[in-house]
């Protein structure tokens, strides 16, 4: 069996998030990035599936060239090898990253292709939920979105998701596209020797054509409640009456 598992850096999950000047960037300065939890779950799967039926996995990311980094983790928690879809670092939307991704399945699967293409059901930046079902139809291949169970066998894969109060189940034919949900597994943490035989597995860098963006940017902006401050109102006994007006303001007390 042969896996591919796709995955986005993103900055680390409750981070404080700082823009450029011109509110057209991240600031990166003091932020620490990794995939989100659905991406992790998804490598953590591609993993298991090949410990169990044989075969190979491999881990793609489009983005700049610290990426690299993201990938390297993947595999220093098994994944056989990585590919690099190298950018300058611009934005790009579902569309453009879709069409990148079809592009180079195409091209490796040249000599073996992919039983599975796996991805997180969403980014935890954008959370979109749009990339792994466009890279399904540019392929022409199902998708099942939301699982939280897969058993492969026979050439069939049955993907089980959530729905009220109990399960869809999905069973289609290989090859598929499957975007899981955390919870579907337990993601094991990269081990020192892991990291140091992630340094020297493969990884092919490729340069897509840049992005054509169906979505044009105008300008970032943070959520309500990202500016947040605190005021002193005093020190011991002398801020009672400050602390007293604050809450008749607000109308808890009379």
């Amino acid at each position: 069996m042969n896996v591919l598992v796709c995955v986005k850096r993103v900055p680390v999950t409750g981070g404080r998030i700082v823009l450029t000047d011109d509110a057209q960037e991240i600031d990166t300065r003091f932020l620490g990035f990794t995939v989100s939890p659905h991406e992790e779950c998804a490598a953590e799967e591609a993993v298991r599936l090949v410990e169990a039926h044989g075969g190979s996995s491999a881990v793609l990311t489009l983005g700049p060239p610290e990426a690299e980094e993201q990938l390297r983790d993947a595999m220093a928690i098994g994944i056989d090898r990585g590919i690099h879809l190298r950018t300058a670092g611009e934005e790009w939307d579902g569309r453009a990253t879709a069409t990148a991704i079809v592009d180079v399945v195409r091209t490796q699967e040249a000599d073996a292709p992919f039983d599975l293409v796996l991805f997180g059901n969403e980014s935890a930046d954008t959370g979109g939920y749009q990339v792994g079902i466009r890279v399904a139809y540019g392929l022409g291949r199902p998708v099942v979105t939301g699982v939280k169970q897969l058993d492969v066998d026979g050439g069939r894969a049955v993907a089980r998701r959530e729905a009220g109060g109990g399960w869809e189940v999905f069973d289609v034919p290989l090859p598929a596209v499957l975007t899981v949900k955390e919870g579907i597994n337990l993601p094991r943490y990269p081990s020192m020797p892991g990291r140091l035989k992630a340094k020297k597995k493969l990884l092919d860098v490729i340069e897509p054509a840049p992005a054509q963006n169906d979505v044009r940017k105008q300008r970032l902006r943070l959520p309500g409640g990202m500016d947040k401050h605190v005021e002193v109102l005093g020190q011991g006994t002398d801020g009672v009456p400050a602390a007293v007006e604050v809450l008749r303001r607000l109308g808890v007390v009379g």
